[in-house]
């Protein structure tokens, strides 16, 4: 299942983000791909705030994962950006995070060199003139019923 949008303001970023997270369910991978400054970080804090995460929400560049817990739901925000090596977020501890009880949202995945879990949901934000050009992609069956609750 594949779907696209435009995303013309950083709010209809984030507002699409929350809109993602209606669909999230524990034990799902989220990759988020594109390029330095094309939202990713933008929309993972709103589908942060949309699940409840209540304090500041800040991009994982310098520390790789920022943990976050809702509930009985337990939420990883990684970015890969500074990986040197595929095998470097195994050695810093992070296999474990990838479990039945959380979500996990990856930025910059392609830095790990495919070693990572498949994800259920790929997202794609491409600069498109002054706004985004958002693409998504289920690549599972829980990915697919996630995007099946996206608003059309």
């Amino acid at each position: 299942m594949k779907i696209t949008r435009r995303l013309i303001t950083e709010a209809d970023t984030a507002a699409f983000g929350a809109e993602l997270a209606v669909g999230l369910q524990p034990g799902m991978v989220v990759y988020l791909k594109g390029e330095l400054g094309a939202g990713k970080t933008t929309l993972a804090r709103g589908l942060l705030q949309a699940l409840g995460v209540t304090e500041r929400i800040k991009s994982p560049t310098y520390t790789l994962v920022e943990p976050y817990t809702v509930s009985s739901l337990y939420l990883y925000h990684f970015d890969f950006y500074r990986l040197r090596y595929p095998d470097e977020w195994v050695d810093a501890g992070f296999r474990e995070y990838f479990n039945r009880d959380a979500v996990c949202l990856i930025e910059w995945p392609e830095n790990a060199g495919g070693k990572l879990p498949a994800a259920d949901v790929a997202v794609e934000l491409k600069v498109d003139g002054e706004g985004r050009a958002l693409s998504l992609h289920a690549n599972t069956e829980a990915g697919t019923n996630c995007l099946r609750r996206l608003k059309t």
